[in-house]
């Protein structure tokens, strides 16, 4: 019988995901919980929960309640953290666990509080909260306390989260709210603009995986995707067939603004760090990072080589799980946490 099982946690917007000591990523799935809003009873969470959007009748409704990185709906987050840690714990072991949470940078002290009270009412002995460029530098395997500068770009679901990190320090960073969520809503807006047809945000997010794409080669144009909606003039369903250079056109001016938020962040970071960054690389993580051809668009607008990290969209979960076995780090993270 186990006797702690500690967790690592990514509460992202679009998805939770639970690493537990010594067995992993033991839970990755969406933020999502259906409720049935007449009876205040939770019918599903989870994966469960995403696949009732777009579905449910008018008495059950489907519920992120996460926005931007941030608990939005207390009473939901606790449920749906309560369920997940719940779910990641096995068997019936003697203690209940000290749980890291990554957390967006420009997170409020209220939000911060939301999310400590939530775990422990979920279940948590002790919470921490890591920055999430933080947590994704040591999940995606960086030495973040050496005397180097290292530059992670996490692109989640509703923030990225991009952060210049040396001596086991955040140097300098940049939250933006365009992520994977925005893109969805680009290409629904597209679609409507483009072809009258409304579609929603799970169609909207397949298009994304399957075709997205924010570079031009000649191999990104090829790629198709069918997309089935609501024709806006008859209101009678309809197909049609989207080209990939059509979606690169839709997410350009997001890819813009995240390669502006990328330079800005340069521009801010000291020269000697500066060096380190254009000697190591660029990491990307998150998501975000496996959108076609955006580590080449930034590699082409920057002039630094980048990396995309493996296994990017486990990485702040593995980075919080990580800091468990580092006393120091926790032990920093406590004091900062009865300071604020």
């Amino acid at each position: 019988m186990a006797f702690r099982e500690d967790m690592g946690i990514d509460l992202g917007t679009a998805n939770t995901l639970v690493f537990v000591h010594g067995r992993g990523i033991v839970i990755n799935e969406p933020s999502v919980v259906a409720i049935d809003t007449e009876t205040g009873t939770v019918i599903q969470v989870g994966l469960a929960a995403k696949e009732m959007i777009g579905k449910t009748p008018a008495s059950i409704s489907a519920i992120r309640p996460l926005k931007s990185g941030v608990i939005a709906d207390f009473d939901i987050a606790r449920v749906m953290l309560r369920y997940f840690i719940g779910s990641a714990r096995r068997g019936l072991p003697l203690l209940k666990p000290r749980v890291v949470i990554g957390v967006p940078i420009g997170v409020t002290e209220v939000e911060r509080k939301a999310i400590m009270d939530a775990a422990i009412e979920a279940g948590a002995s002790r919470v921490f909260l890591l920055e999430e460029p933080m947590a994704a530098a040591i999940g995606a395997g960086l030495d973040v306390e050496e005397p180097s500068g290292n530059m992670i770009v996490d692109i989640g679901g509703g923030t990225t989260e991009i952060a210049v990190i040396s001596l086991g320090s955040i140097v300098n960073s940049v939250s933006v709210r365009i992520a994977g969520d925005a893109l969805d809503e680009a290409i629904v807006h597209y679609v409507k603009e483009e072809y009258k047809l409304a579609i929603g945000e799970r169609t909207a997010e397949r298009v994304k995986i399957e075709i997205g794409n924010v570079f031009p080669l000649p191999e990104y144009d090829e790629l198709e995707a069918m997309v089935v909606g609501v024709d806006l003039s008859t209101g009678l369903p309809r197909k049609i067939i989207v080209q990939g250079g059509e979606i690169r056109e839709a997410l350009d001016s997001n890819a813009n603004r995240l390669i502006d938020s990328i330079k800005g962040a340069l521009e801010q970071t000291p020269p000697e760090l500066v060096t380190d960054i254009v000697a190591r690389g660029i990491v990307l993580t998150g998501g975000g990072a496996l959108l076609k051809g955006f580590d080449q668009l930034v590699s082409r607008e920057t002039g630094i080589s980048v990396i995309v990290a493996d296994d990017p969209l486990t990485c702040v979960a593995r980075g919080a799980g990580a800091v468990l076995e580092k006393v120091d780090v926790l032990t920093r993270l406590a004091k900062m946490s009865r300071a604020r």
